[in-house]
């Protein structure tokens, strides 16, 4: 949380600067078990606990007052308005715009440049480059870049798909993003249409550069017989699946996950050599503060024993998380 804290600071002083996409319409999470209401009450006590006194609990008739699109058998809903999104590739360029650097692309690393016990640079189809210290932030991609070194980062990857329609009317252009607590599909306002998700727990797969799509993707969230459908908890899913007019298309990617759920972030073993990775789908929200934590860990402003997120550090399997 303080890392998204640290990020959300940001985001909200660039967008009055540089028009991000950054949208505060919050995150709504719905329920339609008394199991599920009973575990959304425990995460908003815990969540307030934390420091979010922001968390609205509410039972189902103040949730369909309020979004009146949600169906009529939702038991809870849990909401906060502060929560929000951005666009990904806008904050990216800004982000390289802004920083000055020589940024190369097409260009792939096959090594790493070593003195002594300490590495120096990275070696690439293009040439080598020296450098004092070496980041590897390659996302995806950063345990074969790890390996390069010898370095085993605990790291599994995940394909995640986004499926994407760029012109939905029965979406409320200021509605949240809206989440099934129990399956994990959830969608927002994109435009005039919305991007959906699904982020259930999946198999690990092999790191990849270009990652393929599934029309089941699609189908899976679309079509109302699904067990995961958009529809469980908001009708006007049924008319976007019936309507002629429907267009979408699909996107993937990988998320990297660590065994505890928490980002690798500083120094590794091998010196002159860190990392800022493996931040298991909070990439975005965690982006900033944890990037200012990794600089900090190799210049010696943060000492490993304050560091949560040290890449040596124990790990304890956490639970998969919704979102």
């Amino acid at each position: 949380m303080e890392l998204v804290r640290e990020s959300v600071a940001f985001f909200d002083e660039l967008q009055t600067r540089v028009d991000i996409g950054l949208r505060h319409q919050g995150y709504l999470f719905v329920t339609r078990t008394p199991d599920g209401a009973r575990t959304q009450a425990e995460l908003v006590a815990a969540q307030r606990g934390w420091g979010l006194t922001d968390v609205e609990l509410m039972d189902s008739s103040e949730a369909r007052r309020r979004f009146p699109y949600l169906a009529p058998d939702i038991v809870s809903a849990r909401f906060r308005p502060g929560d929000g999104w951005l666009e990904p590739r806008v904050l990216a360029l800004e982000l390289a715009r802004a920083s000055g650097a020589r940024i190369r692309t097409g260009i792939t690393v096959t090594g790493f440049h070593v003195k002594g016990d300490r590495v120096r640079g990275v070696t690439t189809t293009d040439g080598n480059v020296e450098a004092e210290n070496v980041v590897i932030a390659a996302g995806p991609l950063s345990g074969p870049v790890g390996k390069l070194a010898g370095l085993d980062l605990p790291l599994a990857t995940v394909r995640r798909q986004k499926l994407i329609m760029p012109n939905v009317p029965q979406v409320p252009e200021d509605a949240p993003m809206t989440i099934d607590f129990e399956t994990g599909a959830h969608w927002r306002p994109a435009g005039t249409g919305a991007h959906a998700l699904w982020t259930a727990p999946a198999p690990a797969e092999s790191p990849l550069d270009d990652v393929p799509t599934s029309a089941s993707f699609a189908f899976g969230l679309l079509d109302p017989s699904s067990d995961h459908a958009l529809a469980r908890i908001v009708p006007f899913w049924k008319d976007v699946w019936a309507s002629s007019r429907l267009q979408w298309w699909l996107q993937a990617g990988q998320y990297t996950y660590t065994p505890d759920r928490r980002p690798l972030l500083g120094p590794t073993r091998i010196p002159g050599l860190a990392v800022n990775t493996g931040y298991s789908g909070h990439g975005i929200m965690g982006s900033i503060g944890g990037s200012r934590r990794a600089v900090d860990a190799i210049t010696g402003k943060l000492k490993p024993g304050d560091n949560p997120f040290r890449p040596d550090r124990p790990m304890e399997n956490r639970a998969f998380d919704v979102l």
